[in-house]
């Protein structure tokens, strides 16, 4: 059986600073829809459906390179992200005044989450050892079929 460690320093590290370009990109968009005049809440679900898209290449390519993503998990967490994200603006918004620093302060609370159901239920190492198994049961019929 294939063991990962639960989140070494270099791993969180990738993810966070990963994540600084993900935010970065997210909130971008987030506070340019806001520029252009559209509603904070409108403006948070664009920026978030795009983010999404964004972040399954830079996480699973830079962070969890070594465990398979599955897409449907990656998909499902950022749904619950999502719902994440707009209660923690919703309360940001109760707090602060500001749209645009309310929208930060969300984005900071989720992304603590979001590493954590990332780490535990979409990159995971058992769909690494399957991935693993599923190499070596190839290796082994093409090994055979040569014989």
């Amino acid at each position: 059986m294939v063991q990962l460690p639960s989140a070494p320093i270099p791993r969180v590290w990738r993810y966070y600073m990963v994540g600084a370009v993900n935010t970065l990109f997210g909130y971008g968009v987030y506070a340019s829809l806001l520029l252009i005049g559209l509603q904070m809440y409108m403006a948070q679900v664009t920026g978030h459906v795009m983010g999404v898209i964004f972040n399954y290449f830079t996480y699973s390519r830079h962070v969890f390179q070594a465990a398979p993503a599955s897409k449907l998990r990656f998909l499902l967490s950022y749904l619950l992200n999502y719902f994440v994200g707009l209660g923690s603006l919703a309360l940001a918004a109760t707090i602060i005044a500001s749209p645009y620093l309310a929208g930060l302060l969300a984005m900071l609370v989720t992304s603590i989450i979001n590493f954590v159901v990332l780490r535990r239920h979409v990159f995971t190492p058992a769909s690494l050892e399957t991935a693993l198994t599923q190499r070596a049961i190839g290796r082994e019929n093409v090994d055979h079929a040569s014989l």
